[in-house]
């Protein structure tokens, strides 16, 4: 029987369904930059098929029986011969934190393919000891060149806050930042090829988006920066309000479009050319990096070497939780169904047991790195519990679907 009818947030499908090959529900939205959000936002999920699995495993599909990845390189290889060069300058930007995914993509375009890939880094709001061992690493190990841009640390440090209070999405200003440091970094430096790794469309995103390798160009298109959201508010409001001009949100404000088509710049994905595993990508950034995995599993989850650079990811996932009923262990797991690392059976059991567990080893540094207490905190965690996910009992907050 479906659930009774009720006010479910953020435009979510109010009746919750786990898909039945892998473990994530059609509640995940399907974009992972916001720059307008709120809590009555008619928001895209990802998509499910009549069969009851979810858009991300029917890619996956696709991926292994009908994509001719042979051809896929051909053209990888075509693409990068139109931007290669010989006199000594860069042909290809790379943006990363020297994690597992850019590492693996830097390498191999520069040792496989034969680039000179300049590696662009947004820093993390707090690096972790882990994190900062492998960005060196990247660099001296893996051997690239590497720009570490950090932006205006008390601003970003109130956006962060703003973020998070207003949208319960800490990452938000860092997701806008690392997604414009590459095209905005190769303008600078005359590199008219951008390469990332994978695109977010493999894991639920827009699923159409799979099926082109380069980036759309519409995300760079900001016709005002002053009404640009950034933590839930324009920056005209922020201005306002907060000791700042228009000139310290330069790294915020994308790019325009046709700045980028005069500067000859395309942003490409390396995962529409080869074939994406993350977990083959971290074997071959611990071989050839230098890369490490952390020495414990990270809390929320079972995983050792995804997404440890920053003290502040892990409660990114948490809100995530919060706000759609999936958290860390459900992300991981998910993709490692797919890519048949574990079975659907261990991935439920792994949501079961990690998924719902908060993030207690650097709790005090994102308290003081937002200027919030722990109540307001819970507070403000508790405003964004939708209704038809979540339920208050006399033992505290449960959630009412949980995969099986």
């Amino acid at each position: 029987m479906p659930d009774a009818k009720v006010n479910a947030f953020y435009g979510l499908p109010e009746n919750v369904i786990f898909c039945k090959n892998c473990v994530i529900s059609n509640q995940r939205p399907s974009s992972t930059v916001e720059f307008k959000h709120t809590r009555k936002e008619n928001k895209q999920t990802i998509g499910f098929g009549e069969d009851g699995m979810c858009d991300a495993c029917r890619f996956n599909i696709i991926k292994e029986r009908k994509i001719d990845w042979k051809n896929r390189e051909d053209q990888l290889v075509a693409t990068l011969d139109k931007y290669r060069r010989n006199d000594g300058g860069y042909d290809v930007v790379v943006p990363g934190s020297g994690g597992k995914d850019s590492a693996f993509t830097s390498h191999v375009l520069k040792y496989r393919y034969g680039m000179n890939p300049l590696t662009v880094t947004w820093a993390p709001h707090l690096y972790t000891d882990i994190g900062f061992k492998n960005f060196e690493a990247w660099t001296h190990v893996g051997g690239h060149d590497n720009l570490l841009f950090t932006p205006n640390g008390k601003l970003h440090r109130l956006l962060t806050r703003l973020a998070f209070k207003n949208l319960l999405h800490p990452f938000q200003p860092f997701i806008v930042g690392q997604r414009i440091i590459g095209p905005a970094m190769a303008a600078r430096y005359d590199v008219e090829l951008v390469m990332y790794g994978e695109n977010q469309a493999e894991y639920g995103n827009n699923v159409e988006d799979n099926y082109v390798p380069t980036m759309d160009t519409k995300f760079f298109t900001c016709p005002d920066p002053y009404e640009m959201r950034l933590g839930g508010e324009t920056v005209r409001d922020i201005i306002r309000d907060y000791d700042f001009t228009i000139n310290d949100f330069a790294p915020y404000i994308p790019p325009e479009a046709k700045y980028l088509e005069q500067k000859k710049v395309e942003v490409h994905y390396l995962g529409y050319y080869l074939r994406w595993d993350p977990q083959e990508c971290y074997y071959y950034a611990v071989e050839n990096t230098g890369f490490q995995a952390n020495s414990e599993r990270t809390p929320g989850t079972y995983s050792k070497y995804s997404s440890i650079d920053d003290k502040i990811d892990m409660f990114h996932y948490f809100t995530t939780l919060i706000k759609f009923g999936i958290g860390r262990a459900t992300y991981d797991a998910a993709q490692e169904v797919r890519n048949d690392k574990i079975t659907r059976e261990e991935a439920v059991h792994l949501v079961r047991k990690y998924d719902q567990e908060f993030p207690k080893r650097y709790y005090a540094d994102f308290l003081d790195y937002i200027g919030m207490t722990d109540a307001e905190f819970w507070k403000t965690v508790d405003q964004f519990r939708s209704p038809h996910l979540w339920d208050k009992g006399p033992n505290g907050w449960n959630l009412k679907h949980t995969v099986e």
